[in-house]
């Protein structure tokens, strides 16, 4: 056989070998990035189904006495604010619904220092760190089923943070008697809400829960 016939197949088998190392070498390369890939994705989809989400207000309590619904009102808005639970305090004795009734009944009730019986209970008291104590002016001081509620919970280390509504009087200095019912407890500036104001008081919540910190 022609000598340049040999070599000119010797070069044709020599580039045919290198050609399909090249194609095994890339195509293997390729394969393992995109193996790669496909792990670093399905741990980044591990991680993020595994994420533990938590909430900073599970520690928040809105708690509120009402009769009207204006304090109910400004405890809604609180709550759209800072999240957390909500729970309204009732008692195991109704409460006249006739207006001129109900002020004679919670005067007498003040003047004999009353605790009337809650019909509510808090089983988790322990986990709120906060509590929002709202209720309405009577007679220049607090229903006497938040005393009830003072006297039935130990609240040392909270923080209670008191918001009222009125008729004109104001907080009236209840934030000072809550100080005096638990001494081991924070109480901030209170929120003082007229009554009919109470619907309309986002911009006064807003203002007051950022006086206070929230």
């Amino acid at each position: 056989m022609n000598k340049k016939i040999i070599m000119l197949i010797v070069a044709v088998v020599i580039i045919a070998i290198a050609g399909v190392s090249i194609y095994m070498f890339t195509g293997s390369s390729d394969t393992n990035t995109n193996n790669n890939q496909n792990n670093n994705n399905a741990v980044e989809d591990d991680t993020n189904d595994n994420t533990n989400v938590t909430s900073d207000d599970a520690n928040i309590l809105v708690l509120y006495f009402s009769m009207s619904g204006n304090t109910e009102a400004v405890a809604n808005i609180i709550h759209d604010e800072v999240g957390g639970d909500i729970i309204r305090l009732e008692t195991v004795q109704t409460y006249p619904e006739d207006y001129d009734e109900l002020v004679d009944y919670a005067q007498e009730e003040q003047q004999d220092n009353a605790r009337p019986e809650l019909s509510t209970t808090i089983e988790n008291i322990d986990q709120y760190d906060t509590i929002f104590l709202g209720y309405p002016n009577w007679w220049g001081d607090m229903p006497m089923p938040i005393y009830t509620f003072l006297d039935n919970y130990d609240l040392s280390g909270k923080t209670i943070a008191p918001f009222i509504t009125h008729g004109g009087s104001g907080l009236s200095g209840t934030p000072s008697n809550i100080q005096e019912e638990e001494p081991d407890a924070t109480v901030p500036e209170g929120l003082a809400i007229y009554g009919d104001d109470a619907k309309n008081s986002q911009s006064d919540v807003r203002e007051w829960l950022n006086s206070i910190g929230y």
